[in-house]
């Protein structure tokens, strides 16, 4: 390692206190200034932390936007979910390797430009849509993405990209980014104008203990998907005997078809940021810690200076608002793309500067979490509802919605419909009246809750938003009843084998088996057996998985299932005995038919 670069290296280590815990941010910093992250730089790091260089490698070589190999000066990471896919994607990334002269994966001769594919970026309202380095470019089409190449190549200036801005604080001179927020319908809890600092002042009227009474009587559940009382996880934390807790906003919507968090964060940031203060009142705790997936990274400076001004307000900092004793600050952690990471435990791990492995439970983490200590883990929209509960009430909240779901819910609506976007709505809505908020025609299946949860058809489109009946963390794609539900399905079991940690058999293995299984049926291959051994592989897989990715990702194959019905019947059919489903006599006698000049007899 050159004395320059190992100089340079020590001091971004430096920079973050040589503290192994902020082993992620260091890395980003390398990544960023090098185009990787060296087994040299690795050496350097780790010599600086007190850590192994196998624990340095072993971080680097699990999250996706961190890589040992240099990359180029400026990285296009296209968004290949399903979404963009139904999009054009295909055509888009032919056009953009056929005008840089790579394939997709690799980086141009000159290092200038390295060229790949990454998974949804939150951007499924305006896809196919792609990461320019942590410049986001929407709505992409096979003219618009070799332009774009061509651009690159004359300046290599991503921001250059952004010739027109969105709406909203998507105008700002800190975020200035092409994102549309694309709000579709606006409710009362999250989109209703908010005053920074009074839910703080109602909630410092209450005794800590009281304010988590508040948070009980309003009935709210975390907006994730799991719908876990937020109350019960409060209560569990602040029981816990401990000299330090710990808040952690999860930003990391990785799930395939969300993007709702990424609006709230850009129009709703100071109603998060209470919400995370008012959660460490409630619960004994003086630090924040935002979880900001890398997809979002735009957002960063915009979001910092939120922080900063709280600050300059008082409304973070030390005795907030004069209110002795209570001390709360904030910090941003940055992701470097890994899906696993939107669970709890793998997301403290990441935090901790470790790989994005998931933890047994128990402990759970409100018990022994960040560091070991207790730590309540909720997401954006989550806290931002703390924070107009404390306004309004607690029995104002609990008027919205269903009878077990209080409140409304924010969705993430794609796909095959006219109105993609944002939609506030109280719990109940059934999914027909969704799809007739996105107008959406010919429909032959919504994905609620994206690939995690389930897949529903026409008999279901009564169903209720809720976590009695239709659960959701906001995602619901809408898909055409002209597409190959199997196809969808085959789509998500890729997307869930690149992103399994690899850590346990039933996932690593199982899923590659499901995936095959799926293909022989897509492809014309299959037999009846096969659709048994599909559903036989997927209850197995979902019941001995370590951690929530492998309990769900054949949901989406058992909902392609339940939704064909008997219809999954003209998909497979008998062979002929001695002969494998997938050897076509007719493909491989037909060379000989034409020597010959004869049909075989045979086929």
């Amino acid at each position: 390692m050159k004395q320059g670069t190992a100089h340079i290296t020590a001091n971004i280590c430096n920079k973050f206190g040589n503290d192994r815990t902020r082993l992620m941010d260091i890395a980003i910093a390398v990544q960023e200034r090098f185009g990787c992250v060296s087994h040299e730089a690795m050496e350097e790091i780790a010599r600086a932390v007190g850590t192994q260089r196998v624990e340095v490698e072993s971080l680097v070589t699990f999250y996706s936007f961190l890589s040992v190999k240099p990359q180029g000066k400026v990285v296009i990471r296209l968004c290949s979910d399903i979404v963009d896919w139904m999009k054009g994607y295909s055509e888009v990334a032919e056009a953009m390797a056929r005008e840089l002269g790579i394939t997709m994966g690799e980086t141009t001769p000159d290092g200038a430009i390295t060229l790949t594919d990454t998974p949804c970026i939150g951007m499924s309202d305006q896809a196919p849509a792609a990461l320019v380095n942590s410049v986001v470019v929407t709505h992409l089409t096979p003219e618009r993405g070799r332009q774009l190449v061509r651009d690159l190549r004359r300046h290599l200036d991503p921001q250059q990209l952004v010739t027109m801005v969105g709406n909203g604080n998507n105008e700002h001179p800190l975020v200035r980014s092409m994102v549309r927020n694309n709000i579709r319908m606006r409710g009362p809890v999250h989109f209703a104008p908010f005053e920074p600092g009074k839910a703080l002042l109602k909630a410092f009227e209450l005794a800590p203990s009281d304010v988590i009474s508040e948070i009980k009587e309003s009935k709210l559940r975390g907006r994730g998907g799991a719908g876990f009382p937020t109350a019960l996880k409060w209560e569990l934390a602040a029981n816990t005997p401990g000299e330090k807790r710990y808040v952690i906003c999860n930003a990391d919507e990785g799930e395939p078809g969300t993007f709702k968090d990424r609006v709230l964060l850009t129009e709703c940031a100071e109603q998060l940021l209470e919400g995370m203060t008012i959660a460490g009142y409630a619960v004994g705790s003086d630090t924040g810690i935002i979880y900001l997936r890398a997809e979002y990274r735009y957002l960063m400076p915009y979001l910092q200076s939120k922080i900063e001004g709280r600050l300059k307000q008082g409304f973070l900092g030390r005795g907030i608002l004069g209110k002795k004793g209570f001390n709360f600050d904030i910090r941003i952690q940055l992701g470097a793309g890994a899906y696993i990471c939107g669970e709890e435990t793998a997301l403290i791990s990441s935090c901790e500067g470790l790989r994005g492995d998931p933890k047994n439970r128990p402990p759970f983490p409100p018990q022994e979490g960040y560091l070991k200590r207790p730590t309540i883990v909720n997401n954006v929209e989550t806290l931002c509802c703390v924070s107009r509960i404390l306004l309004e009430g607690a029995k104002w909240f609990a008027s919205i919605g269903s009878a077990n779901t209080t409140g409304t819910k924010v969705l993430s609506i794609s796909g095959d419909c006219r109105k993609p976007g944002v939609y506030e709505v109280p719990f109940g809505i059934t999914t027909r009246e969704l799809i007739e908020l996105s107008e959406a025609e010919n429909v032959g299946s919504l994905l609620i809750g994206g690939p995690c949860r389930q897949m529903i058809g026409q008999v279901r489109l009564d169903g209720q938003i809720c976590y009695d009946d239709l659960a959701t963390g906001g995602a619901i794609i809408i898909f055409n009843g002209a597409r190959n539900k199997l196809e969808i399905a085959e789509h998500y079991l890729d997307f869930f084998i690149d992103e399994s940690c690899g850590h346990c058999t039933p996932c690593r293995v199982g899923l590659t088996l499901l995936k095959n299984l799926v293909h022989k049926v897509i492809s014309g291959t299959g037999e009846p057996a096969d659709l048994d051994r599909m559903r036989d592989l997927s209850n197995f897989i979902i019941n001995m998985s370590r951690c929530g990715l492998g309990q769900a990702a054949p949901n989406p194959v058992l909902g392609a299932l339940e939704i064909f019905g008997d219809a999954s019947g003209g998909f497979v059919a008998e062979r002929k005995p001695g002969l494998l489903p997938e050897f076509d006599l007719s493909k491989a006698v037909i060379d000989a038919e034409l020597r010959v000049g004869r049909q075989s007899k045979y086929v």
